[in-house]
């Protein structure tokens, strides 16, 4: 499984009018928003402190597009050509990196994405932190531009899913703090699909809490799906990811 969203209800069809798929677009992140904000008050916690990022995986630059005019500016992407290429189309929209990068993309990720959420090597970093220096040196990014990291957390160890085992990442993290141009941002998780996924949101809060210790700062926590969302907010994630509750479960077409 990927850090994309795989749940939902309300499809935006491809065979409404553009003025009915923008309307269902809007009801959908409405409806996502209220359940973020209930769920945060039964956890008792204020819902201004979680934010939602739409994945907008599969689905074209045109609903992005209507996405941002109803506010959503930051989106969250899967697979790295794909990205890229609405990063292109749309500058005004944030993309952010949630699924496993290879080291060989790295320096393409670094010239577009806004944060990545799938950090679970030394060499991944190290490829990001090179890929964001060029990018500074070729002017694709401001001087000033340093990238956020999340380190991926792996529970169940499966090497296809990425991430990396909790007895690693403090390891990972203290190599992540030294580079020049990455920022340790926290960590991410994806429970196993047989997984309690509040007994696994809730130890990825403890752990991203000890590294947090550790480099003397607050890092968030990314965490949760529209099935999980509400376990997640309970257990202190800071970042949900919403693909299909908001996006529907086709690619929309405008």
């Amino acid at each position: 499984m990927s850090g994309n969203d795989d749940a939902g209800n309300n499809d935006v069809g491809n065979n409404d009018t553009a003025e009915a798929r923008q309307r269902r677009l809007h009801d959908n992140l409405a409806q996502t928003k209220a359940r973020i904000a209930q769920a945060a008050q039964e956890a008792g916690r204020d819902a201004e402190e979680i934010t939602l990022l739409p994945v907008t995986k599969f689905h074209p630059a045109e609903a992005i597009a209507a996405l941002a005019g109803l506010g959503e500016t930051d989106v969250a992407e899967n697979r790295e050509q794909e990205a890229r290429s609405k990063a292109e189309q749309l500058p005004d929209v944030r993309f952010h990196m949630i699924g496993q990068v290879q080291t060989k993309k790295a320096n393409s990720v670094a010239r577009w994405a806004y944060s990545v959420h799938s950090v679970d090597s030394a060499k991944l970093a190290d490829a990001l932190d090179r890929g964001v220096g060029l990018a500074i040196e070729r002017e694709q990014r401001p001087a000033d531009f340093v990238l956020p990291v999340f380190l991926q957390l792996s529970v169940d160890g499966d090497a296809s899913r990425g991430g990396l085992p909790a007895d690693e990442l403090s390891e990972l993290a203290d190599h992540v703090v030294k580079l020049e141009h990455l920022e340790l941002a926290g960590v991410m998780v994806v429970p196993p699909l047989e997984a309690d996924a509040a007994a696994v949101f809730r130890a990825a809060r403890g752990l991203c809490d000890d590294l947090a210790t550790r480099v003397g700062r607050r890092l968030r926590l990314s965490a949760g799906m529209s099935a999980d969302l509400n376990e997640a907010i309970a257990a202190g994630s800071d970042i949900v990811r919403v693909g299909t509750g908001i996006m529907g479960k086709r690619p929309v077409a405008f």
